[in-house]
């Protein structure tokens, strides 16, 4: 285990105002009192590994991140169980694809176990932020980025890699079902590219086409594939589902990892759950204009996304340039509000874990 120094902010929040942000935090918008760290030299290693007071820090104009993208990041969760406990869900897969995104970006992959201190130290020292019930969470965000100066084109040196939290409520309103632009004009990842790394590149460049989204009326963006332009891929930053049927009988699909999606851990551990609550589930290839077949023919009642930050987003209408469709009655569907349930029964304590999936951290 991974020794860390504790350096407490005398100077935080008081217990009272922690409760009133617990209650209403928002998404993204109140930070901890601490951030974990830790420093990365060719000539040293990993080192100077802390918790200390959540702060800004001086970067120098030449810093590498700035001119040449080299920064990744995570996204995980922590849940306040109903004895007081708090767990997190399935961090080794978290910590794992964050070295593949390392090792993407030509950045040192930091120890799983280094990754899994620095959460826990941090949760632990954060403790009175993580909320309860409903869908309140502690969103954590792991992240790295080149912290050398310079400006050759080249990996750098030297790597700060953080750990902050914000305790969060629900990303998107489960009770409504959001609406999709299908982007004809931009894509997300090519063969050979980022695509499976949460790189912070993959981010930025997929703005102009959510801005795109924005401006037809919709919450999100559907991505095609690079090549053919045809088989659908992830909607935003998070995976996709389709139910096909209903009932017992109903099956799932969702697009099979093809080195341009992003292997998301919601998305892995809905094609368990998917397959334990009794449905097909399984990864195979969809074309846009299948989808829309299907969704008219009735064979498709259900689309929906998924992924850390808003577990499962309900889709009732999806857009294009060339046509519109409502996915079923434009409402969540009752397969995706079933599976919704039954994942986050599991990251709360509500439902016993079988697969060994939660991870205690306080």
């Amino acid at each position: 285990m991974v020794e860390l120094i504790k350096k407490l902010n005398k100077d935080g929040r008081s217990a009272t105002e922690i409760k009133k942000i617990v209650a209403d935090p928002g998404f993204g918008k109140v930070f901890t009192d601490h951030m974990a760290s830790a420093n990365y030299s060719v000539k040293q290693g990993w080192h100077d590994v802390s918790v200390k007071p959540y702060a800004p820090f001086q970067m120098d104009p030449a810093m590498l991140a700035i001119h040449y993208g080299q920064a990744i990041f995570e996204g995980m969760k922590a849940y306040r169980w109903p004895d007081g406990s708090v767990y997190t869900f399935r961090p080794e897969m978290n910590a794992r694809r964050f070295q593949r995104s390392a090792r993407r970006l030509a950045m040192p992959e930091p120890a799983e176990d280094l990754f899994l201190t620095m959460v826990q130290k941090l949760v632990e020292t954060d403790n009175a932020y993580v909320p309860s019930g409903g869908d309140k969470s502690l969103y954590i965000r792991p992240f790295m980025f080149a912290s050398e100066v310079g400006l050759g084109v080249r990996p750098a040196t030297e790597y700060l890699f953080l750990v902050i939290a914000s305790p969060v409520g629900a990303y998107f309103d489960p009770t409504k079902a959001v609406s999709v632009w299908v982007s004809t004009e931009f894509v997300r990842a090519a063969p050979g590219g980022t695509g499976e790394a949460k790189c912070a590149g993959n981010y930025a460049a997929s703005l102009i086409a959510q801005a795109q989204a924005k401006e037809q009326g919709c919450d999100q963006v559907i991505w095609l594939d690079a090549i053919e332009r045809k088989w659908i891929e992830e909607m935003g930053g998070m995976n996709l589902f389709f139910v096909l049927g209903s009932g017992d009988e109903a099956q799932l699909l969702t697009p099979e990892l093809t080195g341009t999606l992003l292997p998301g851990v919601t998305r892995d551990s809905l094609i368990q759950l998917g397959n334990d609550l009794g449905y097909d589930t399984h990864e195979g290839k969809i074309s846009v204009d299948e989808l829309y077949e299907s969704i008219q023919s009735g064979r498709i009642t259900e689309v929906f996304a998924c992924g850390t930050a808003a577990v499962i987003a309900p889709i009732g209408e999806i857009k294009s340039a060339t046509r519109n469709i409502k996915v079923g009655d434009g409402l969540p569907g009752p397969i995706t509000m079933k599976l919704r349930k039954a994942l986050l029964d599991i990251q709360t304590g509500i439902a016993p874990d079988k697969h060994h999936w939660v991870y205690r951290l306080v």
